[in-house]
């Protein structure tokens, strides 16, 4: 594990393996804001952790550059908790097992907290270095952005100062991202009293898993099975031919996660196990053969259980599974005027039914709030149909892409210098808290970049090492080369 210490850039690496050793799951973050505001004192640097949760750092200028404008460097603390179901680990108590694998530093069995925890780690670098040239500098960590950018949302005007952000939350080394797609959260609800059990029938416990899962918005467009889309063909042919009955369902468990499992409880006469057992053989198959480019291997299985105490009536179980049938999910639109890159989507990331309470959880984004809206309400209209109550919330703007920024012209010239290439210039589909911040505090020169990191959101997250020294030379030799105030 400890071997991640010997990586290049030591001072980068070290952080890293630092974070990993400290519990930060989405929704439970005391002890790594504890760990940034020990880390601030043992370095020197003015810290304070805002009413939001975020951690604001603060370091003055290197003498003779007292009159460049000062810089924001901007990620967050939190880590999506995904594991495999193999794997015994407690988010909030156990660190993250890493390992070198070739190029690429990994975890066992899951995720690794590269989002955003090279962010992080790279800021702690930077605070702690005293050698580095820059203006005044400030750190930005937020809370919480993996579950609703709570600590976006939450910064108060006026707690920052400088006029530049960097934010290190992207996934590609090489590229520069100008621009975000917004976001909206629909959960769709529906109460209802179980009915009873036929007490001859069986119960059928069913558990897909294998997928790669990933990203809802960097690896949307990549063609992953969702969990959820997929066990619902099998159920609604399993109740249409074979008298199966709904009690249980569960599949995904992060609204920005593609879901990579999902498992359902059925009950049917005993005369139909057997023909339904094969009907298991055959979707495993089916599912393999349309996905064996993309996902490899798909498992689908079936076991007997015990028999539910319920299940869901009839009409509102059929309303139920053609509701999660219908609902869009993917990719929507692409951008017109950028053809490769994804405008509108969204993502059944999270199916719950059980004890008489129905729950539907969807992430929509796009770069268009026009589509934005038009997707969200056609969502509300598919689970509407089915009886659910729908809510929109957790709703933010896009990040507007501005080719004219000083900042952006800057890190170009200075990427073309230092690696002899010139950087790809993007808009990303994921969300990043960029259109928050700016909207919090107006006329912010904003540029988002950071190493490769690969299916972030799921075990197979991985960080590729040799991109890691790029990115922090590269942001060491843009804060030495920041603008000068005009």
């Amino acid at each position: 594990m400890s071997t991640i210490l010997s990586l290049a850039p030591q001072n980068v690496w070290k952080h890293f393996y630092g974070l990993t050793r400290v519990p930060r799951p989405s929704g439970f973050l005391a002890p790594v804001q504890q760990f940034l505001l020990d880390f601030a004192k043992s370095a020197g640097v003015e810290a304070v952790k805002d009413e939001a949760g975020n951690i604001i750092m603060r370091k003055p200028a290197t003498p003779g550059m007292e009159d460049c404008k000062g810089v924001i460097l901007q990620a967050h603390m939190d880590m999506v908790p995904q594991k495999n179901n193999d794997t015994v680990h407690d988010f909030e108590k156990d660190p993250i097992e890493t390992y070198i694998d070739g190029e690429w530093v990994k975890a066992r069995g899951t995720t690794l907290g590269s989002d955003n925890g090279m962010g992080v780690a790279a800021i702690m670098a930077v605070m702690e270095d005293k050698t580095l040239k820059h203006g005044p500098l400030e750190a930005l960590i937020t809370a919480d952005e993996e579950t609703g950018m709570f600590g976006a949302f939450g910064l108060k005007p006026g707690s920052l100062k400088g006029e530049i952000l960097l934010n290190l939350d992207s996934e590609d080394e090489g590229e520069l991202y100008i621009g975000c797609a917004g976001g909206v959260d629909v959960t769709a609800t529906l109460q209802y009293k179980e009915a009873e059990v036929d007490p001859e029938d069986v119960a059928i416990k069913l558990t897909l898993k294998g997928l790669r899962g990933g990203h809802s918005g960097l690896e949307i467009n990549q063609g992953r099975a969702n969990a959820n889309k997929l066990l619902v063909r099998f159920v609604r042919e399993a109740i249409a031919e074979y008298e199966a009955r709904l009690a249980s369902w569960k599949g995904g468990n992060m609204r920005n996660a593609i879901p990579r499992e999902a498992d359902a409880v059925l009950t049917l006469p005993a005369e139909n196990v057997d023909e339904l057992l094969e009907l298991v053989k055959e979707y495993e198959a089916l599912f393999n053969e349309e996905y064996h480019a993309i996902e490899t291997p798909i498992t689908f299985k079936a076991e007997r259980t015990e028999l539910p105490k319920g299940v869901v009536p009839e009409e509102i179980q059929d309303n139920l599974v053609d509701a999660i049938y219908a609902c869009q999910n993917g990719v929507c639109r692409m951008i017109p005027t950028i053809p490769d890159t994804v405008e509108t989507s969204s993502n059944l990331s999270i199916v719950t039914i059980d004890g008489g309470q129905a729950q539907f959880c969807l992430l929509v984004r796009s770069s268009s709030e026009s589509m934005k809206e038009y997707l969200a309400t056609s969502l509300e209209s598919c689970f509407s149909m089915a009886g659910m109550k729908v809510e929109m919330s957790g709703s933010y703007s896009g990040w507007n892409p501005d080719v004219e920024s000083p900042i952006l012209k800057a890190m170009v010239k200075s990427y073309e210098e230092q690696f002899g290439a010139e950087p790809a210039v993007k808009v990303v589909h994921a969300g990043l808290e960029c259109g928050i911040i700016g909207a919090i505090i107006p006329g912010l020169d904003m540029i988002s970049f950071g190493p490769t990191l690969r299916s972030p959101h799921s075990p197979d997250e991985r960080v590729l090492i040799p991109t890691v020294k790029k990115f922090y030379d590269f942001l060491v030799a843009t804060l030495a080369n920041t603008p000068k105030k005009v």
